[in-house]
């Protein structure tokens, strides 16, 4: 499974719709409201790299109300869970 993390800018006025929009999207996984830089994080989950186009510039862009995106591929996923498993088997990390 490929993640990308997509920032995305949206029109102050439509955060809330540009958010349901986007989380209806196939291959969008989850969206959150943050705070900062950014208006919406959105979590694109795919099998293939080239999915990542037709996701993300095919759609996710063109979302009413999407400014701007900027997108983070993640190359590997860290999480308490995984490492508490391996603790669990006795394997090192």
């Amino acid at each position: 499974m490929i993640t990308a993390i997509v920032m995305v800018k949206a029109a102050v006025d439509r955060i809330p719709e540009v958010a349901a929009a986007l989380a209806e999207l196939d291959g969008v996984s989850e969206v959150y409201s943050v705070t900062g830089d950014t208006d919406l994080i959105a979590l694109v989950r795919v099998r293939r790299h080239e999915q990542l186009a037709d996701v993300i510039a095919g759609r996710l862009n063109k979302v009413d109300g999407v400014r701007e995106t900027q997108t983070h591929i993640a190359f590997q996923a860290y999480s308490r869970h995984d490492l508490e498993s391996t603790f669990d088997l006795g394997v090192e990390p």
